[in-house]
């Protein structure tokens, strides 16, 4: 059956969703080829913030570009990193002399670009350093540790721009990001397949049963444990118990709690799956301090979501009230 998705040529998909991007959205960033830019970068007197990663993700990773938010997003093609060369094109463009950051989720071609990104920045006598996301917790005892980068890197973008935009030093700003980094667990809970836009390859045969995946990884590979489809109150007992459990929340502490979805999940399961999270956390006397509900990272037409809870201090709930503002991300 011919492929279902409003595209014209498979290899210019990217290309052409970026054009439309810079026409959609350009009183906020500008697009150069595969780097979205943020606008806010022309007057930038501080440290300034890049990541980069494969498209197909749509809003992430480059639509958190903007003010408060990333300063340069490099986007790979489907599903695959762009080059180490194309992200320390990008390092440059961003250095505005007081250092750069550099945010990496956890994925082999995203590892390999960044290493070969980062070597070129030392040859070349820059300040640039590098944070990786790796906040994926195993749930099946028996599967491999893969330890992927998530959704939760969405929320640490803005934490570590807004301590860039206070005035903080390059140290400083990665310190923080790597505390937060530290401080923050997901796991993906996939219901159905999504299909790859540019060859209509299926990622799995999990729409074809009445099972869910915890555990799934975020391109559809495999890595997960398959069990029956629960509701959603059993689902987040399931997997709220996983995260809490890594990242040591006690009563007391403060949380803040992504429900993300995949691609196909309505926005009414989404906010279910929010308020029973909530309702688990409180019950546990952890007070939910910040948010964000929606298709943040999305994997095409998946159907599931991605749970992503990090403990909070102090610094990062005030660093995460600033203001922010990219096409799908905005806050006075």
């Amino acid at each position: 059956m011919k492929m279902k998705k409003f595209i014209n040529a498979p290899e210019v998909v990217t290309d052409e969703e970026l054009i439309g991007m810079g026409l959609a959205y350009g009183d906020i960033l500008e697009i150069d080829g595969h780097m979205i830019i943020s606008k806010d970068l022309a007057n930038a007197d501080r440290v300034t913030v890049v990541t980069y990663g494969g498209s197909g993700h749509e809003p992430a990773l480059q639509g958190y570009v903007g003010k408060g938010a990333l300063d340069i997003s490099v986007a790979g093609d489907i599903f695959a990193s762009p080059s180490g060369k194309m992200v320390f094109e990008a390092l440059k463009r961003a250095d505005k002399g007081h250092g750069v950051l550099l945010l990496t989720l956890n994925y082999a071609g995203d590892q390999l670009a960044g290493k070969q990104a980062m070597m070129l920045a030392k040859k070349a006598g820059m300040n640039v350093r590098q944070v990786i996301t790796d906040e994926e917790v195993r749930y099946d005892p028996e599967g491999e540790d893969n330890k992927r980068g998530l959704a939760g890197a969405v929320a640490m973008y803005h934490v570590a721009a807004a301590a860039a935009a206070a005035g903080k030093s390059l140290d400083e700003v990665a310190e923080i990001a790597q505390r937060y980094a530290d401080n923050m667990a997901s796991i993906t809970v996939k219901v159905s397949d999504a299909t790859h836009p540019q060859n209509g390859m299926s990622f799995g045969d999990l729409g074809e049963t009445d099972f869910m995946e915890i555990g799934a990884g975020q391109h559809g590979e495999g890595g997960g444990t398959r069990v029956p489809m629960q509701s959603a109150k059993d689902t987040v007992a399931t997997v709220a118990k996983v995260l809490v459990d890594d990242i040591g929340l006690k009563a007391g502490d403060k949380a803040f709690v992504m429900i993300n979805g995949c691609g196909a999940t309505t926005l009414m399961e989404m906010f279910i799956l929010y308020k029973d999270t909530v309702e688990y956390l409180e019950a546990m006397g952890v007070k939910v301090v910040g948010n964000m509900v929606g298709e943040i990272l999305t994997v095409q037409e998946a159907g599931g979501f991605q749970m992503n809870i990090a403990k909070w201090d102090d610094e990062i709930e005030a660093l995460w009230n600033t203001p922010v503002h990219t096409p799908v991300f905005f806050k006075e």
